[in-house]
């Protein structure tokens, strides 16, 4: 079963794919243009000292993304196979 979570939320290691952008204008463009659309899969690589930004994979590149805009991003995460949710 599949849970819907902010991808600010998802652990260091962990894939999800994208399932909404809960943002408009400019910063949805910017999302979508550096890969962030629907089913795009997202994995959580580094982490900052201070936990923001942090850096995601997305296809194949990695992206820094302050976790303000993180949780604008709501990602499907598969529950069997979660990891520690934050």
């Amino acid at each position: 079963m599949n849970i819907l979570v902010p991808l600010s939320s998802i652990s260091k290691g962990q894939k999800a794919k994208v399932k909404i952008l809960l943002t408009e204008g400019a910063i949805k463009r910017r999302m979508q243009d550096i890969g962030i659309t629907e089913d795009t899969e997202i994995e959580l690589a580094l982490e900052s000292p201070l936990k923001d930004p942090k850096g995601y994979i997305i296809k194949g590149s990695l992206i820094a993304i302050r976790n303000s805009d993180a949780e604008k991003i709501i990602v499907s995460i598969n529950e069997t196979n979660k990891k520690e949710v934050i």
